[in-house]
């Protein structure tokens, strides 16, 4: 267990972290050859860094069928401590049985390096039209995070996990801090309250706008953009970070911001992953969460403001980070600046919305995005990499 001072306290009272280290690493590992073992998918290996590093206190390993139920039903562990989306190891009916209850299993990259060892205390079926049905309010397999939860297997399995060996990366190496990394980073800035900012688009005019008000009201902004797995047509991670990196460079005070990359994969959950996402933010040791429009929503799943609605069904007990809802903010063309409808005078007819669906359109009909949509440095990374893609 790790613990830090002066920072929020990490879901569930203490920041989990299941990483084996010297020699009891050496020794696992080695116990590990000879076990059997499970190849994991991009989702199971972006939940098992989560759930080791801490960013998913308090799981110490996948849901097992109490809390899973719990969770499904209840919007809570066992415990009564705020959940809203189980963190499942799925298996195909087809190999399950090379999986025994109460045994110990390697959890593998698709490379073949042993990640991880778990031990099964839970192995079973459950009702997978129930978990569509109340973690994505929809049974509808076009749903991505509905069809991934399908391709994933019908044996659930759950029980704790060590991690052996970190996850392999080449990518975005400066900015894969743990929660442990970013609460002494914090530390080190003196912030005490800080408000995270979730993304899987690029930082757009409106994203800006909410964010730097947010600043106003905090010490610092931490932009955690999720790099997990997202929809074949979103803009790739690595367009992204440039994307980010320009604008912290220009933009916002870089004393006031710090990037971090959040490796979770995304389940487009809308209000639950909402809550999902703001409990990992206190676990990095942020204080506040910025809710906007259709958070982590998909096509027309959820109503506009869905996500904001669900924290009113947790207590300031049962949640302890805060978040900050955001209306829908636009470009104004009487005042030329943006704002929301709680501030502009402006007519329908006077405000440009903006949106990540609508960056993405005019990228692909080989369109630039306007001042009014994006940072011009934003806009000329974005048309550079869908000419790279195209050509």
């Amino acid at each position: 267990m790790l613990s830090t001072n002066n920072l929020i306290t990490a879901h569930g009272g203490e920041l989990i972290d299941c990483r084996l280290h010297e020699q009891e690493r050496l020794n696992i590992l080695e116990k590990a050859q000879h076990l059997p073992c499970l190849t994991l998918s991009a989702r199971n290996i972006a939940d098992l860094e989560c759930i080791t590093t801490g960013v998913y206190s308090p799981l110490t390993g996948f849901v097992d069928e109490n809390e899973y139920y719990s969770i499904v039903k209840d919007m809570r562990l066992d415990s009564g401590l705020a959940w809203t989306i189980p963190v499942t190891l799925q298996v195909p009916e087809s190999i399950a049985s090379l999986y025994q209850l109460d045994s110990e299993i390697a959890l593998t990259h698709p490379n073949g390096e042993i990640l991880a060892v778990m031990t099964i205390t839970s192995k079973f079926k459950p009702d997978r039209e129930l978990e569509a049905e109340k973690v994505y309010l929809t049974t509808d397999d076009a749903h991505p995070g509905v069809k991934a939860m399908y391709a994933e297997g019908e044996v659930y399995l759950g029980g704790p996990v060590k991690l052996i060996n970190p996850i392999p990366y080449n990518d975005f190496l400066q900015h894969r801090l743990t929660p442990e990394e970013t609460r002494r980073e914090f530390e080190k800035k003196s912030w005490n309250r800080i408000v995270a900012f979730q993304t899987r688009n690029p930082i757009h005019r409106a994203h800006e706008y909410i964010t730097k008000i947010a600043l106003e009201l905090v010490d610092g902004l931490f932009i955690n953009p999720l790099v997990g797995m997202t929809k074949s047509d979103d803009i790739p991670a690595s367009v992204r970070m440039q994307c980010y990196l320009a604008l912290m460079d220009k933009y916002y005070p870089q004393n006031r911001v710090l990037l971090s990359v959040f490796p979770a994969a995304m389940r487009y959950a809308g209000p639950r992953e909402a809550i999902m996402h703001a409990i990992a933010r206190q676990n990095y040791g942020c204080t506040h969460f910025i809710v906007g429009r259709d958070h982590a929503g998909v096509a027309s799943y959820y109503g506009t403001y869905d996500a904001q609605h669900i924290f009113d069904e947790f207590t300031s007990q049962e949640l302890a980070i805060a978040p900050l809802k955001f209306d829908h903010a636009f470009y104004c063309t009487r005042t030329q600046s943006m704002a929301t409808a709680k501030t502009s005078p402006s007519s329908p007819s006077e405000r440009i919305h903006l949106s990540g669906t609508k960056v993405r359109e005019m990228l692909k009909n080989g369109q630039t995005p306007p001042p009014e949509f994006s940072r011009p440095e934003v806009a000329e990374i974005l048309v550079d990499s869908m000419s790279l893609a195209n050509a």
